[in-house]
């Protein structure tokens, strides 16, 4: 794959700090490190090893150090957490917004949680609380509480001036929003509509009345994928009876969507996206051990349906090197409609209405494929073996695993949703367990039939 400018641009900083802390030039990193954006030191810590790591963390400014805990990993940021004063972690929780606070706060020890709850003002303890009593996967736990709102029934000029008296707006902000006396969502007021319309204007009369506000309750990939489908830059959430709690911003959007790419591609691993890729050699062989003793299950399985055939290899030793072609072809097969299916689903283009139709769909493509690839191997083995019968029955298992590939590959998915587990997270295993043992089974069981 090639690297982004972004990617080698990452790569080339990273190298001239390694180069810089082998040579122990500490004023030059500071310097280094203190120029990068929050979200670039987070990157850079990530990539370094324990020792290393912890020296860098010592050169960041404080007044940087809470925005930089938001942007780390949740394992990095628990070891960062570990090693700090309890007076530092309260300065670097001061200084964040109430959003990313609520990120980090249950990372926090108890006593640096007291202290900041007690330093805030009532305002925002009541704010931190709002957006705490969402989870974090929701669009509650994931809005901003820095709106700003209008009423209907003021002029166009009225909201200029208050906005020259506020003199700054929170960043992304495209729409201020427009509330009623109960703070209920009425509608959108674009900022390119205050500085173009006539300023004697009401709100009431220039403002988007029929934008749906986004409900605290809503997954946060339904809310990536409104923000898609809409081209939004940021939308108001609100309560079940359309009070306005807060907002999204496209921001926050991008982060669950590179979220939910990366969980996608260590799930598949058994792994977890927040784990520290530096973590000790012990923690990271438990957490992958678990795996790998779920993968020699399925191993043995396996190989317990071969060994049912033991007789059968003894005498035709063919079937012994002919085997792993039946059962690869099958987990290929059956890995590209899993992840069609995978990525559909979390697409939301993929569901309980129109399921039928995709498994009809890939089972035409596993048996149309199946035909053509098992006509191929087929007389490649009747060349190679000089066995018309050991052809056929190797064609014939291959036809039969590439169907079952995509009949798995389709079902489990929607099989592991059904039953509330993640699809990215199993959906693998149980397919080449599928896939293995129906080859083997397909193709020795057919050739103790013909053969002997």
């Amino acid at each position: 794959m090639p690297e982004t400018q972004e990617q080698d641009k990452s790569q080339k900083r990273l190298a001239r700090f390694s180069e810089a802390l082998e040579s122990g030039r500490l004023i030059n990193i500071r310097q280094m490190v203190n120029e990068l954006h929050p979200a670039e030191i987070g990157h850079l810590l990530e990539s370094l090893p324990h020792d290393e790591r912890g020296l860098v963390w010592e050169l960041v400014d404080s007044e940087k150090s809470g925005e930089v805990l938001s942007y780390v990993n949740d394992d990095v940021r628990a070891k960062l957490i570990r090693d700090m004063e309890a007076d530092e972690l309260v300065a670097a929780a001061e200084s964040l917004d109430t959003d990313d606070l609520a990120d980090i706060l249950q990372d926090l020890p108890d006593m640096v949680i007291r202290e900041l709850l007690q330093s805030m003002g009532a305002q925002d303890r009541i704010r931190l609380e709002s957006v705490l009593s969402y989870p974090e996967d929701c669009a509650g736990g994931l809005m901003n509480i820095d709106t700003v709102t209008v009423r209907p029934n003021v002029t166009i000029d009225v909201v200029l001036r208050y906005l020259r008296l506020r003199g700054e707006l929170p960043a992304m902000t495209d729409h201020l929003f427009v509330v009623d006396h109960d703070d209920r969502f009425i509608g959108l007021l674009s900022i390119t509509d205050i500085l173009t319309k006539d300023p004697g204007q009401m709100v009431g009369q220039v403002m988007i009345r029929k934008f749906k506000p986004i409900p605290a309750d809503m997954s946060e990939s339904d809310v990536a994928g409104l923000f898609e489908k809409r081209d939004l830059v940021s939308a108001p959430v609100v309560d079940d009876d359309g009070k306005l709690l807060g907002r999204i911003t496209i921001d926050d959007v991008v982060d669950v969507i590179r979220d939910e790419a990366e969980h996608s591609i260590m799930s598949m691993a058994g792994l977890d996206e927040e784990d520290d890729i530096f973590a000790p050699v012990v923690v990271s062989s438990r957490r992958r051990g678990i795996w790998l003793g779920i993968n020699l299950i399925t191993a043995l399985i396996a190989s317990w349906v071969i060994g049912l055939f033991e007789a059968t290899i003894e005498q035709v030793v063919a079937l012994a090197v002919l085997m792993p072609i039946v059962a690869s072809m099958g987990g290929i097969a059956g890995s590209q409609t899993l992840t069609l299916v995978i990525r559909g689903m979390a697409l939301g283009h993929i569901g309980p209405a129109n399921a039928r139709h995709i498994l009809k769909k890939e089972l035409a493509v596993g048996g149309l494929n199946g035909l053509l690839w098992a006509l191929v191997v087929a007389a490649v083995t009747m060349y190679w073996f000089e066995s018309f019968m050991i052809g056929v029955i190797i064609a014939a298992a291959m036809l039969i695993n590439l169907f079952a590939a995509a009949l798995a590959g389709a079902t489990i998915p929607l099989m592991m949703r059904k039953m509330g587990i993640d699809p990215a997270l199993s959906s693998s295993v149980v397919l080449t367990t599928v896939t293995d043992v129906v080859g083997f089974f397909a193709f020795l069981g057919l050739a103790t039939l013909v053969l002997l």
